[in-house]
């Protein structure tokens, strides 16, 4: 893919994130995408097959889903040529990256959080972007989940679908939010989708298994300001394995050497209680001053990102 293109697509969503206006009036690709999976879970999920054939369906379902979307992104890439194609492609692409949409919520939560020793509004401001119960989380526990969506974010939604934008084109995006979408919606361990989701969310490990480190490395770099590289990565590469997941502990432990603090331990999902492994050897009484370094390190990755981008797209393109 063009470096004009992928940075077009970066600047676009930094300029104006998703539209509120725009989206009220259409649906956003993204929901497209989970309307559709949607209606293919509801008819092959049955609850009275088997877990053998609940997770055959879901393949099927998944691989149906997948190559449906991307051939959508093949034919978008194959019909919109010329300078408007081009333009229209930049328009695209930058609806599938969530980098300026992050960084709004975050900053609300952190805003409510600095603002008032109520902590209602940070709670509510934490729970659209976190999956976790927040009716009960006190000021250190907010920022801690805050910081933790930050990081493990910043890979999902924004280096992760550049990544694939630079790698494989259009098509190669779209297919990576495809997958994710998947994974959100279905790669769950509920009883509902432990065997249809299954392979959704090992998909979504693949696909973001080099993203995942990529963005490790970036935010240990983005901590040199803060005298924190060295720590960052120690942490990194020392307790991102303690993570249920294989890819999501690689920023956030990297986030915690970077801020000399403690994220992860336990949180409640709903009705279950999830006794997750600690990140850092730092304070676990994380705070609002500590979310905002949080957003300034994350800022830097993603203005770093952005201008790398442009400087290749200046000289080769």
């Amino acid at each position: 893919m063009s470096a004009l293109v992928v940075a077009g697509a970066m600047v676009l969503d930094a300029v104006t994130g998703d539209p509120r206006s725009l989206y009220d009036r259409i649906p956003h690709p993204v929901t497209l995408m989970a309307r559709r999976l949607t209606e293919l879970e509801t008819w092959l999920n049955r609850p009275e097959d088997t877990d053998r054939r609940r997770r055959t369906m879901g393949v099927i379902a998944l691989a149906v889903y997948v190559s449906a979307w991307t051939l959508g992104g093949l034919l978008v890439t194959r019909f919109l040529d010329g300078q408007l194609g081009t333009l229209l492609t930049i328009a695209l692409a930058s609806t599938l990256l969530a980098g300026r949409d992050l960084f709004d919520h975050v900053g609300a939560v952190a805003k409510a959080l600095a603002g008032t020793e109520d902590t209602t509004a940070a709670r509510e401001a934490v729970g659209r972007i976190v999956g976790r119960e927040t009716a009960s989380l006190d000021r250190p526990a907010i920022a801690r989940a805050a910081i933790e969506s930050l990081a493990e974010n910043l890979s999902d939604g924004f280096v992760a679908p550049v990544f694939w934008f630079a790698v494989a084109g259009f098509p190669g995006l779209v297919a990576y939010k495809a997958i994710n979408t998947a994974d959100s919606l279905i790669g769950h361990r509920s009883e509902r989708y432990r065997a249809f989701g299954w392979a959704a969310a090992r998909l979504d490990d693949l696909a973001n298994w080099i993203p995942a480190r990529i963005t490790a490395a970036l935010l240990c770099a983005a901590a040199l300001k803060e005298g924190r590289t060295g720590e960052a990565w120690t942490t990194a590469r020392r307790d991102a394995a303690l993570h249920l997941s294989p890819n999501a502990g690689w920023p956030e432990a990297a986030m915690a050497g970077a801020l000399g603090i403690r994220l992860g331990g336990p949180r409640r999902y709903g009705t279950e209680q999830v006794d997750g492994a600690w990140f850092g050897t730092g304070r676990a009484e994380a705070d609002a001053a500590d979310l905002s370094r949080a957003l300034q390190i994350a800022r830097r990755v993603w203005i770093g990102l952005i201008l790398a981008a442009l400087a290749v797209a200046f000289i080769f393109d």
